[in-house]
């Protein structure tokens, strides 16, 4: 049984200004949340999208009754990875995200896409989608319901950290910034990927999930 989420929000700004507000929404006071944010890889296509694979530390607070189930020195932190899909093209953003650890008590797999709008100018579609679930056994409902509610109340949060960004873009250029951000991003992940070569979890190049 695995719990599905899904919904939809117009962003009132353009397309490129979403795209370039997404590299640059941490930190922001919405997402305290989020500890550490590293680029693992990135390359551009042929056909000129944009391959992106971050890695992203979390605090991971659990509910009071699930800290009576599980060891106390369990890592209250969780790992995630992002993937990323930027189309120039076809002028949309996709993103998957899933966890590394902690999978066995619940597993939450997010899929968002940004597309922009033909019949509202200036205005960025986003459909965001979650399946939640959960290996323990006897427990799984209870938990699914609480990574649900959790999911709910981090994806409002995700969207006013969105929305800080872009007004702290406000009057710039976004094709510069994009391109800025790639470089900075490029030299980062060079750095990052040493680090992280050999962990197998963390595989190399991200997958096209579009």
């Amino acid at each position: 049984m695995v719990k599905y989420f899904c919904n939809t929000a117009d962003i009132r700004s353009t397309w490129d200004h979403v795209v370039s507000a997404f590299w640059q929404r941490y930190p922001n006071p919405f997402s305290t949340h989020v500890l550490t944010e590293d680029v693992v890889y990135r390359e551009v296509t042929a056909d000129n999208r944009l391959l992106s694979r971050r890695l992203l530390m979390k605090t991971n607070r659990l509910p009071r009754w699930a800290e009576v189930l599980f060891p106390t020195g369990m890592s209250r932190s969780v790992y995630i990875i992002e993937d990323s899909i930027v189309d120039p093209v076809n002028r949309s953003l996709t993103t998957y995200t899933w966890n590394l650890n902690h999978t066995t008590l619940m597993s939450v797999e997010e899929r968002c896409i940004f597309r922009d709008s033909v019949e509202q100018p200036a205005t960025t579609l986003l459909k965001r989608e979650a399946w939640i679930s959960s290996g323990v056994y006897g427990f799984s409902r209870p938990i699914q319901e609480f990574g649900l509610a959790r999911f709910k109340s981090n994806q409002v949060k995700a969207m006013k950290g969105l929305e800080y960004a872009l007004s702290n873009l406000q009057g710039e250029t976004p094709q510069r910034l994009l391109r800025d951000t790639v470089k900075d991003a490029s030299e980062k992940a060079k750095e990052a990927a040493k680090s992280l070569a050999s962990a197998a979890a963390v595989p190399q190049k991200p997958q096209q999930y579009v």
